[in-house]
């Protein structure tokens, strides 16, 4: 943990950065970095996000920062310390907008819209169809028109990609003319996901947990490279934000990162023709094995072999059932660190609904956004437990088996909502392809295709 506190921020951690522009405190930072820009989609205008967020990332990628100081010092690095900002923060939770809105091609944004539903009683809550034929089953169950229900799924499908999900006026009068718990049956009879609005907000759950496989392996060898995880090699199994980004983080640090996907186009849930999507998977190389097959599970067992840190976010079942849990990783390469992003880990049961970020923000009570805030920061706190467990097997020659999860980083940002509040004091982002262009930001982003944020840490 980083102790010494300046002006609401840890050690290492300052507000601008390399953004060559006088920011003073959260709402310049959002407003200067997109984040207004992007999350007052749904307003039809630039809105501060009711989350001093930018600072709870920063701080988060701080003491991720931290923790690879001491791996890299663990393994004969001679590191000072390190630092990040707000600033490349706040990039970083626009980066697949920015990525967007600076590739070839125009963007199709809807108009504003995409508060929570609300029923007869005034009870908000979020739902998540995992294609449009539940979509379609549920409204129907609930009495709405067949035009209504088609011209819905198209926004509501692409309303985080977009910021946006203006859906028909007639659907929000459904919502509001049923009953909760008629709309929950309708919900639970057609296989939608619903979760109610929490009141008040959850704060309580841990943000990943970690603990020593038994077995033991040769300790970590010498840093071979100018960044702390450099030689160490990462093999990513997931199809969500959480994992993805985690593995993009690593990357930065100086991991290499093989993303294994079932066919080799993609996995059907990250599009490499899309920028937004592909962005977290820029420097990684991708591998195509499907676990579900004997033959992937060998490709993937080789790779596991040679890595020092496996990531999933495959349901339990899945991983044991193809014998690549963290017992069975373990046994094919020990002292590796095992990495289970998931969406809800223990929170909703067995069976629960899709974690999409609009649907995990309604259950922990955070202030909503379709900027994907959870995922974001979820990633950063699960590549600060990978960190972290890297430096006891640095030390100590000891795999772990970490476990973090979208429900319980929603909960840490409530639980660390603080006062990182000056007034705004620059002019507010309205066009991503702007910043991007902006002379100020050119050591805090890169192109690549398309302009994304580079890493946001320094190490000295």
């Amino acid at each position: 943990m980083l102790a010494r506190v300046t002006a609401g921020l840890p050690e290492g951690v300052s507000w601008a950065g390399p953004v060559d522009l006088p920011l003073a405190g959260e709402i310049d930072v959002q407003a200067a970095c997109g984040v207004m820009h992007v999350h007052g989609r749904r307003f039809g205008r630039p809105r501060r996000l009711d989350l001093n967020y930018t600072c709870m990332l920063a701080t988060e990628l701080g003491e991720t920062g931290a923790a690879a100081v001491a791996l890299g010092r663990a393994r004969g690095m001679a590191l000072r310390g390190m630092s990040t900002s707000a600033a490349q923060a706040g990039l970083l939770a626009v980066s697949r907008y920015l990525a967007a809105a600076t590739a070839a091609g125009p963007e199709d944004i809807p108009g504003p819209g995409g508060a929570p539903l609300v029923s007869v009683e005034g009870i908000g809550y979020e739902v998540e169809a995992v294609d449009a034929a539940v979509w379609r089953r549920f409204w129907v169950a609930m009495g709405a028109g067949a035009d209504a229900v088609a011209a819905g799924w198209p926004v509501f499908h692409r309303r985080v990609r977009t910021a946006a999900c203006p859906l028909p006026a007639e659907l929000g009068w459904v919502a509001a003319r049923t009953a909760i718990e008629v709309t929950e049956r309708c919900a639970r009879d057609t296989g939608m996901g619903l979760v109610r609005v929490a009141h008040p907000p959850i704060d309580d759950l841990a943000p990943y947990s970690a603990r020593p496989t038994g077995a033991t392996a040769a300790r970590l060898p010498p840093v071979a490279g100018p960044l702390p995880l450099a030689g160490l090699r990462v093999v990513e199994c997931c199809r969500r934000d959480h994992g993805v980004m985690a593995g993009h983080l690593l990357g930065f640090l100086g991991a290499t990162v093989t993303r294994v996907v079932p066919e080799p186009r993609g996995d059907g849930l990250l599009d490499d023709s899309v920028p937004d999507d592909s962005v977290l998977d820029r420097g990684k190389a991708v591998v195509a094995a499907d676990p579900a097959s004997a033959a992937g599970r060998r490709v993937l067992r080789e790779l596991i072999a040679g890595a020092d840190v496996f990531t999933h976010d495959w349901p339990p079942d899945k991983a044991q059932a193809w014998s690549l849990d963290a017992a069975a990783v373990t046994g094919v390469r020990p002292g590796v660190v095992h990495a289970h992003a998931t969406d809800w880990g223990a929170a909703l049961g067995r069976w629960p609904p899709p974690g999409t970020d609009p649907v995990v923000q309604a259950y922990a009570g955070v202030p909503p956004t379709l900027l994907p805030v959870v995922a974001v920061y979820a990633g950063v706190v699960l590549t600060r437990a990978i960190t972290t467990a890297l430096v006891r097997r640095a030390e100590q020659g000891c795999g772990h088996r970490v476990e973090s999860s979208l429900a319980a980083a929603a909960a840490r940002l409530n639980a660390r909502r603080s006062a990182c509040a000056a007034p705004l004091s620059v002019p507010v982002c309205t066009d991503l392809t702007a910043l991007a262009a902006d002379p100020r930001f050119a050591k805090a982003l890169t192109r690549d295709g398309c302009v994304v944020p580079v890493s946001p840490w320094t190490f000295h």
